[in-house]
C-alpha cells in the first residue's frame, strides 16, 4: 500500500473477538469497502490471530476525515452491534504520523 508523505493520521483499532463469526466477516468486509469510499481515506492494514486478537490500522488524510467516518451512520450501527455481539474488548488510538519508513526486498 502506498501512502502519501507524512503527515497523515492512523487510527489503530485493537480488538479481542467473542467466539463464532455471526456475520462478522461479511460486515467487516463491507465496512472496509465503505471506508475506502470516504473522503480522506488512505488505506488500511488488518490482521487477526487464532485467539481472536485483531489489529486494524486505517490511514486518513486529516482529523476531519476521521470524524466523518466515525459519524457515518452504517459505521455507528456496526460499532453498536460489535459491542453487543462481536467484541469482548477493543481499544482505539488516533495518532498523527510524522515520519514513515519503508523497506522492500528487491
Amino acid at each position: 500500500m502506498e501512502l502519501p508523505e507524512p503527515p497523515y493520521y492512523a487510527v489503530i483499532f485493537t480488538s479481542l473477538r467473542t467466539d463464532g463469526d455471526r456475520g462478522y466477516a461479511e460486515r467487516a468486509a463491507y465496512l472496509s469497502d465503505l471506508a475506502a469510499k470516504q473522503p480522506g481515506y488512505l488505506g488500511q492494514n488488518s490482521v487477526r490471530d487464532e485467539s481472536g486478537l485483531g489489529i486494524t490500522v486505517s490511514y486518513w488524510q486529516d482529523e476531519d476525515s476521521i470524524a466523518a467516518w466515525r459519524t457515518n451512520l452504517e459505521h455507528a450501527e456496526t460499532r453498536n452491534h460489535g459491542r453487543a455481539e462481536w467484541y469482548r474488548s477493543f481499544d482505539v488510538q488516533v495518532s498523527r504520523v510524522e515520519r514513515a519508513y519503508r523497506f522492500e526486498r528487491p
